[in-house]
């Protein structure tokens, strides 16, 4: 017995010496200024002044004036030390602290709610993730970056202390008030991200608290509507709810929250925590060493037994230990119970004096020493910063979780054999994440009014993207499949290869009966429009799956699990900043492509702007035609005239060449006999695709078609209805003679040279490839592009002859023709020749959109690799992109158009000689760049009506966009 009595005396003394010597995390790096301040402005108080300064009360910016009015009541008559915002906006939130501010006499001390950043309590348009999303990310510094960046903007609101971070351990996944403000269920997991939560917070000059003490995780009912009990024994509790507060303790936690619970473990006298003397000071105080300030939880919570609303309940908390009363029902009341219980000897001055002056410290830590109202200007500029974007996405993007990943679907690969729908499921939207899958692959909704339906509509595909999206609104929304959805799940999953993906805390999973049919499984936590964007990219591989999940699921997967996926260099889409751009700045192309618009140099544009492998700039302008209404879409396809000849015809003859089919000084009388004693016999592809061949620069074929008194169609050549003799559809309802096709070729090889060999631009070697590349594989270039490229690249609103594939309302116009087809050119190619062609041209006939056309020309700059697949080698682009008759003034590479030897040219002249691109007779621009690693498209239907003159071209509108794009690179 001595022994044991021994041992205890000492662990005491331990204990005690430990309470005794740490540190206090209210004392700043002056400690002498800070004590002289607080000491004099304790002294200065009255009794009643500093028992108010115990009191922080609640206010709302968007609450009715009357309300407002008794706050102010309370500031200036009952002198209470600080309040705590919530609901509003940052504006009338700014305004109405500084009006607090200017009528107390002490500074306030303010705290918010802001777990999770501003905008989930102000009409902010930013917030950043939910504490179970932050659980799913390995690297703790993202984390400790998030609590700095929420920091910063607490303290630009004149916020003082955020009542963060949440360290309950959320071991019951039925908590109705925890669930998603947790990091998780591993008590070092939660350790570890609420400190680097803390740690960023604080480093900010924000005051942290961490809460619910001791430990809110695992219960499942709500403390606002009761008194809960967590009814683990003392052991338990010490081992795993008091863990994270050791160590944050330790680390300079300035404040805790107690929580309101009954736990029977550590006091079964049935009061709340938060009222509990064992609780807070002898376990809080004293066991744990804790010096900084102490909050009560709010105490209008309901089943505080035995206490009313006569300030009992106030009093009772600060007997417990706690130094701030939090939102008190009758401040008045609860001040005039402490003061009467001074006055009887219950308090004496010393305990008072311990609360007040800590708090008095508090208030120096934040500067309110010397105080300044908050400055309303850039107010919300500062609340949403580029780098709260930046931060938001990495965050999300180390969050989301593949839990499982059969066959390696994900990242989704061979789109050339991919059928794919996606069903939503959820009460709320899936819209953003649709959207975004739809940039990279051919992505078709499916929907059903009962399962019988839904299943037949979804027999086409092989597979199936299933979301489940609710609400993003708070983290206590339903989260949980309905029986239907459950059972609709198990029926798609038989039949059909399924990537699930639930935009909703882990746990909802926990409810299916099943996952063997189901081959991949991914939790992105959250439905905000990022959450939904990333998880689109992270299927389709433009970013690599990073997150370990932080809670289990139920039967299936454990905390801590994840699947590490690798990216296969898709194109993602970011914000300019975090790939070295200024955002403001690139937004400066919004006036030129705008004063182009407005000036009818073109009736709409589509724009994008890539860098490192992310779009950071997609937008449209203007609308198909000067008259209509349909404005310009992210899905409208452009004809994007001699683009065709780096999109189509290049990449198919640079791979003839890899294959050694021919070489650059292949000549055409060796691939096409029929020119063997012409004059092109010795002409090579390395010359003619150079356009150093004294080739012809076009020919007006259409015009020996023309009736030759009416210039219009000639009845020898047309034809209304098609028939196997008029088979050639060149616009609607007007068919040419098929046997024409075969007088195109041969009008080229009669062709004269020109008189001397200098470049000189031609669209003959394109009909010349298109001739050579579609004998040799006896397909069309339609069939191989499709077959090689686009299809593989998910180039799915890339095409020839779009008019009887899609709905003509995705098709921009390109011209009202007066010259030669007599009527609104839409769906069917510009180019004459290349409709005579039966829209299928070499040089011209393909449409597009700017998303697709940045896919190639990324996979070009990735030296021919994309999504996962390698079409050419990083030395045959090399080749082809290298110019070989420099030195006779000939800019051009091998199909590639480059920058200007001299002054005037095809770009800005402010970028990279590695740069390639080629432009396009309807206004269209694609260009590339190795050394900056920037892809810039301009799409634009310039020649509707009438192709007149290109002012585009004339006022360098392309060209100025791509200069400003190289003025907003900053790294």
């Amino acid at each position: 017995m001595r022994h044991i009595k021994f041992t205890v005396v000492c662990l005491f003394s331990v204990l005690s010496i430990y309470g005794q010597n740490s540190k206090n995390p209210l004392e700043t790096t002056n400690p002498q200024a800070q004590h002289k301040w607080v000491d004099s402005v304790y002294a200065s108080l009255s009794l009643s002044e500093k028992i108010g300064q115990l009191y922080m009360v609640q206010v709302m910016s968007s609450q009715s004036a009357a309300t407002k009015v008794k706050v102010e009541n309370l500031v200036r008559n009952n002198h209470i030390g600080g309040v705590i915002y919530s609901n509003g906006g940052p504006y009338r939130q700014a305004k109405l602290n500084n009006q607090l501010q200017a009528i107390s006499k002490i500074p306030l001390l303010v705290g918010m709610d802001a777990e999770w950043g501003l905008s989930m309590r102000l009409d902010s348009t930013y917030a950043f993730p939910w504490n179970m999303t932050l659980g799913a990310i390995k690297d703790d510094k993202l984390v400790e970056e998030a609590g700095r960046y929420i920091g910063e903007h607490c303290k630009r609101l004149g916020v003082h202390f955020n009542f963060a971070p949440v360290v309950d351990i959320n071991t019951n996944p039925k908590n109705p008030i925890i669930g998603n403000r947790s990091f998780g269920e591993d008590r070092d997991n939660v350790t570890r991200k609420a400190s680097a939560f803390m740690k960023g917070m604080q480093g900010a000059g924000v005051l942290a608290n961490a809460k619910h003490f001791p430990g809110h995780g695992d219960t499942d009912q709500d403390s606002h509507l009761t008194l809960p009990t967590i009814s683990f024994n003392e052991k338990r509790i010490d081992s795993i709810e008091l863990y994270p507060y050791r160590k944050l303790i330790t680390e300079g936690l300035s404040s805790v929250m107690v929580a309101h619970l009954n736990v029977p473990g550590l006091d079964n006298s049935g009061v709340p925590s938060s009222l509990s003397k064992h609780i807070v000071t002898d376990i809080l105080k004293e066991k744990l060493g804790f010096k900084g300030l102490i909050f009560t939880d709010a105490l209008t919570m309901k089943g505080a037994a035995d206490f009313d609303e006569t300030g009992d309940i106030d009093l009772a908390a600060f007997k417990a230990g706690n130094d701030v009363m939090l939102m008190s029902e009758n401040v008045s009341i609860g001040i005039s119970k402490i003061k009467e219980a001074y006055n009887r000897g219950e308090i004496t001055e010393a305990r008072l004096e311990l609360s007040v002056k800590k708090i008095l410290m508090a208030k120096y830590k934040v500067g309110l020493q010397n105080y300044k109202p908050i400055s309303l200007k850039n107010l919300g500029k500062d609340l949403n910063r580029p780098e709260d974007d930046i931060l938001y996405e990495e965050l999300l993007e180390n969050a989301i979780t593949v839990v499982k990943n059969e066959n390696n679907l994900v990242p989704l690969k061979k789109l050339e054999i991919k059928s794919i729908a996606y069903v939503n499921l959820g009460d709320d939207s899936g819209d953003v994440f649709f959207n975004e899958l739809k940039k990279y692959g051919k992505v078709h909704a499916v929907k059903g009014n009962n399962l019988e339906e839904l299943m037949g509509r979804l027999e086409p595909y092989n597979t199936v993207i299933v979301g489940l999206h609710r609400s993003n609104a708070n983290p206590w929304k339903s989260y949980k499949f309905t029986e239907k959805e459950i059972s609709w799940l198990h029926e798609i999953s038989r039949s059909h290869n399924v990537i699930l993906d639930v935009f909703v805390k882990p746990y909802a999973l926990a409810d299916l009966r099943t996952m063997a049919n189901i081959e991949s499984v991914i939790v992105s936590y959250q439905n905000s429009a990022i959450a939904q964007q990333k998880s689109a990219q992270l299927i389709f591989g433009a970013i690599p799956a990073k997150g370990t999940l932080p809670v289990s699921i139920g039967q299936f997967y454990n905390a801590g699990e994840g699947i590490d996926s690798e990216a296969i260099k898709r194109l993602g889409y970011t914000v300019p900043e975090r790939v070295g751009m200024n955002s403001e700045k690139l937004n400066r192309i919004d006036s030129i492509a705008n004063y182009a618009v407005n000036n009818k140099m073109t009736p709409g544009i589509q724009l994008l702007v890539a860098r490192k492998g992310k779009v950071v700039y997609n937008k449209n302008f203007g609308k198909h035609t000067y008259s209509g209404k349909e404005k310009v879409g992210f899905d409208d396809i452009y004809d994007v005239a001699s683009l065709t000849k780096i999109l189509a015809t290049l990449p198919l003859v640079m791979e003839l060449e890899e294959q050694n089919v021919i070489s650059l000084d292949t000549k055409l009388v060796d691939v096409l006999p029929e020119y063997k004693g012409s004059n092109k016999e010795n002409v090579t592809f390395k010359k003619m695709l150079s356009h150093y061949a004294q080739l012809r620069p076009w020919e007006p074929f259409y015009y020996h078609t023309l009736d030759t008194v009416t210039k219009r169609p000639s009845a020898k050549y047309y034809r209304k209805i098609r028939s196997p003799e008029f088979n050639v559809e060149v616009a609607k309802n007007l068919f040419l003679r098929t046997d024409y096709q075969d007088s195109i070729p041969k009008i080229i090889k009669d062709s004269e040279l020109l008189d001397r060999l200098r470049y000189r631009y031609s669209d003959f070697p394109y009909y010349i490839l298109k001739k050579f590349i579609e004998e040799y594989y006896d397909r069309t270039l339609e069939q191989l592009t499709q077959a090689h490229f686009y299809e593989s690249l998910g180039a799915n609103n890339t095409m020839y002859n779009p008019y009887h594939k899609i709905s003509s309302k995705k098709i921009v116009p390109t011209e009202e023709d007066n010259y030669y087809r007599f009527q609104k050119v839409h769906g069917y190619v510009h180019d004459m020749g290349a409709a005579m062609q039966d829209g299928i041209g070499g040089h011209a006939g393909v449409f597009s959109n700017a998303n697709d056309v940045a896919k190639i020309m990324q996979m070009y700059l990735q030296k021919g690799y994309y999504g996962g697949k390698r079409y050419l080698k990083e030395e045959t682009v090399d080749k082809f992109n290298t110019r070989y008759f420099e030195a006779q003034n000939n800019r051009r590479g091998i199909g590639f158009d480059k920058p200007q030897l001299g002054t005037v040219g095809p770009t800005c002249g402010c970028l990279s000689m590695k740069s390639f691109g080629h432009s396009g007779f309807t206004g269209t621009y694609a260009w590339a760049d190795p050394d900056e690693e920037i892809v810039y498209v301009f799409l634009a239907n310039r020649t509707y009506p009438n192709a007149g003159k290109n002012l585009l071209l004339k006022e360098n509108i392309r060209t100025e966009i791509q200069r400003l794009i190289y003025e907003a690179i900053e790294d």
